[in-house]
């Protein structure tokens, strides 16, 4: 439908094919959008090189999103190249191995400041670098998950991380609004991503949310594609500080009947004890 034509900008954070961040930047192609990438290190280069290009990127470059001045670097380059920015996405998220098994409380503090720093601190530095450049106005968003709300087992550090980010978004919302900049955030449900496999006990985690969801099925990547689209488009104009689910529902429901028959007969619950 060429939502996206005529409209440009920039995505942290892809990584693969199989990930959310390029799920939602194949759907803005699709639309018509011009995306420039960016790659963290020259190792990631050789996997995200060859997606951007297959969307003719015409900037693609390496940066580190904990250091302000490459982030600058980035956007200098970036207004050299194209001549307006209308979208900035921030699908960037790392925590240690170690931190996303066992008990949240044995965290580490060097744990603790990795996480909150590349998975939160890098929207709040990258939305003060893209700010002066969104003249015209844009969008700003991010990717978070429901372990930002609630206990998800083995989520741990990130769940803080994200629950970070989402207070970021909405006082980042109230800042750049005078600005006619939006931000908001997109918690996807789980998806099979090779980020997500760092998570323990992620493919039941998969299985868990089908039982809940409404829909009764995992969210998709082009699910989550299409709300990024929404989010970049000027379909979202009158909408910023928000999170939006796209979870098939999951985070509206306690517990389904199945979910619950499930949990009982996993843990042989006996009535009589109630």
């Amino acid at each position: 439908m060429d939502l996206m034509k005529g409209k440009k900008g920039i995505i942290f954070g892809v990584s693969n094919t199989s990930g959310i961040a390029y799920g939602i930047a194949k759907q803005l192609f699709d639309e018509g959008a011009d995306i420039a990438f960016t790659y963290a290190n020259e190792a990631m280069e050789k996997r995200v090189r060859p997606i951007a290009e297959s969307m003719n990127a015409k900037l693609i470059m390496e940066c580190d999103v904990t250091d302000e001045n490459k982030l600058q670097e980035v956007f200098s380059q970036y207004d050299k190249t194209y001549d307006s920015l209308d979208f900035v996405i921030h699908a960037v998220a790392f925590a240690n191995r170690e931190d996303l098994t066992g008990e949240f409380v044995n965290t580490s503090k060097a744990g603790w400041d990795l996480a909150l720093g590349v998975s939160a601190y890098s929207l709040v530095a990258i939305s003060r670098c893209a700010r002066p450049y969104m003249k015209n106005g844009g969008s700003i968003f991010s990717l978070t998950y429901l372990g930002s709300e609630k206990v998800v087992a083995n989520y741990n550090i990130m769940g803080v991380a994200k629950a970070t980010l989402e207070a970021s978004t909405r006082y980042l919302a109230d800042n750049l609004g005078k600005d006619n900049i939006r931000v908001n955030a997109i918690s996807a449900g789980p998806v099979k991503t090779l980020a997500a496999k760092g998570i323990g006990g992620f493919d039941k985690m998969l299985k868990a949310a089908v039982l809940k969801a409404p829909l009764k099925r995992n969210v998709t990547l082009e699910d989550i594609g299409k709300t990024g689209v929404y989010l970049a488009s000027d379909l979202s104009t009158g909408v910023t500080g928000e999170i939006i689910h796209v979870d098939c529902g999951c985070h509206a429901v306690y517990g389904s009947l199945d979910e619950m028959e499930a949990f009982v007969k996993a843990h042989k619950y006996d009535e009589s004890n109630s």
